[in-house]
């Protein structure tokens, strides 16, 4: 069953590319903040980042670590790997930074949370998804867990 745990807002700065190889372009988006809210309320910390593979068949690979605080100074550290894929005309405008209607592509992430709080080790004890969409500056995401 899934049960809704979170919505979650990632900002992003631009993208750091590490050049293309034959896999595709290896880049790193350097997370800058966001806020959170849902079954747990509190902001994203600045320094995690999403390492991504741009592959040829347009398929973006996912793969980001950051931090939650909650509101009462708990923290969190989110694990997310995923993907994003869609038609071609779709991918560049997303690449060229135009809001797109998430109808339009599928990004997918599966999450795991390590916390050292001792009333949210119940996160640790689950598996979560998401379902993504990319804006312009952040990415949104509704989590859910996996019970």
């Amino acid at each position: 069953m899934l049960t809704p745990l979170l919505d979650i807002d990632v900002e992003l700065a631009a993208p750091q590319s590490a050049g293309r190889s034959e896999s595709g372009e290896r880049r790193c988006v350097p997370i800058t903040g966001g806020r959170f809210s849902g079954r747990l309320q509190g902001r994203v910390l600045a320094g995690g980042a999403d390492w991504q593979v741009l592959r040829p068949d347009g398929l973006a690979d996912l793969d980001a670590r950051y931090m939650l605080e909650t509101d009462d100074g708990a923290r969190i550290e989110v694990w997310s790997r995923g993907l994003r894929i869609g038609a071609p005309e779709v991918m560049a405008r997303l690449a060229a930074g135009e809001a797109v209607d998430p109808a339009a592509y599928y990004m997918r992430t599966a999450m795991r949370f390590e916390t050292a709080a001792p009333t949210l080790q119940w996160l640790v004890h689950r598996m979560a998804v998401s379902i993504g969409e990319r804006r312009p500056d952040l990415v949104r995401l509704k989590v859910f867990t996996l019970d």
